[in-house]
């Protein structure tokens, strides 16, 4: 494509835009509903990874020893827990040490501080790595040999794990469906525009103007609109993003719920914005630029 031709089209492109203003604010404004929508889908399921990730670091279950087993049978025991795949961290925690953490809690209550160390068993601290794996995980270290007892709360994680999957799976159907839709009404809108034109592009064609010389001004419009669209829902969704983060930390939610800061992830989501934003400008502009090369 030579230089002359590109100089060419991208001045078309800016020259159709601003011909048809009213038909280019409207693709504009469906461009950023679209965009808006999938990004706040997106950021929810972001958002929610997160925080499964978080938990994911802090989770951990124990695994209590039986007392049967030597210094040498602990050794043993940790080194098979180590060598799983999904298993983290290991630690070993003596009976001492579970009632002084025990007692942390129980702060000038006599009736446990004359409590045995002999009421308590050696355990092992088991931090996991997946936590869709987690009770793989326990039922694996249970099977081990010198393992009595576990204690593994793990109702919670399996709560994040499918709210995880389910925001995630509603995010991508979202997203494809938004997509679509946003092909379609863009596709339409040039269409409508490019049907006041449709004698200039048949007088084009009779002239011998090729295909790809007629449809290149339609699609760098439709490139221009999707970046304008994008550009504009990239700081709208700032805004809304900063407004829910307010929000959320004012009505104390916080401590359930951490959004992650925006000026972590604002570079990740100009570049999802601004190429969703081309490809969906360009595409619906190379499908409505179709019928009319047919003369």
């Amino acid at each position: 494509m030579r230089r002359l031709n590109i100089g060419y089209f991208i001045k078309e492109g800016f020259l159709s835009i601003f011909s048809h203003g009213l038909m280019s604010f409207a693709a504009v404004c469906m461009i950023v509903a679209c965009l808006i929508i999938m990004g706040s889908f997106s950021l929810l399921a972001v958002n929610v990874d997160g925080m499964l990730s978080q938990l994911e670091e802090e989770n951990e279950f124990l695994a209590y020893i039986d007392e049967t087993c030597t210094s040498d049978d602990v050794a043993q025991l940790m080194a098979q827990v180590r060598a799983m795949d999904n298993v983290a961290s290991v630690s070993f925690i003596t009976k001492q040490e579970a009632k002084a953490a025990y007692l942390e809690g129980h702060e000038g209550e006599g009736l446990y501080a004359n409590m045995p160390d002999e009421v308590l068993r050696d355990r092992l601290s088991i931090h996991v790595v997946d936590l869709e794996r987690f009770t793989e995980t326990v039922e694996a270290v249970c099977a081990l040999p010198g393992v009595a007892n576990h204690r593994a709360e793990n109702k919670v994680a399996e709560g994040f794990v499918t709210v995880r999957n389910a925001v995630t799976a509603l995010a991508t159907v979202l997203v494809a469906i938004l997509a679509a839709v946003s092909l379609f009404i863009i596709a339409n809108t040039i269409r409508l525009a490019t049907f006041s034109r449709r004698e200039e592009i048949a007088i084009m064609k009779m002239c011998g103007a090729t295909d790809s010389f007629v449809r290149w001004p339609f699609i760098v419009e439709g490139l221009i609109l999707g970046l304008m669209g994008a550009l504009v829902a990239f700081f709208l969704q700032w805004g809304v993003y900063a407004a829910v983060g307010k929000a959320v930390t004012e009505s104390g939610a916080s401590a359930l719920f951490t959004l992650i800061d925006f000026s972590l992830i604002w570079k990740g989501v100009l570049q999802v914005f601004l190429l969703s934003g081309a490809a969906i400008g360009a595409v619906g502009s190379g499908f409505a630029i179709r019928r009319f090369l047919q003369v």
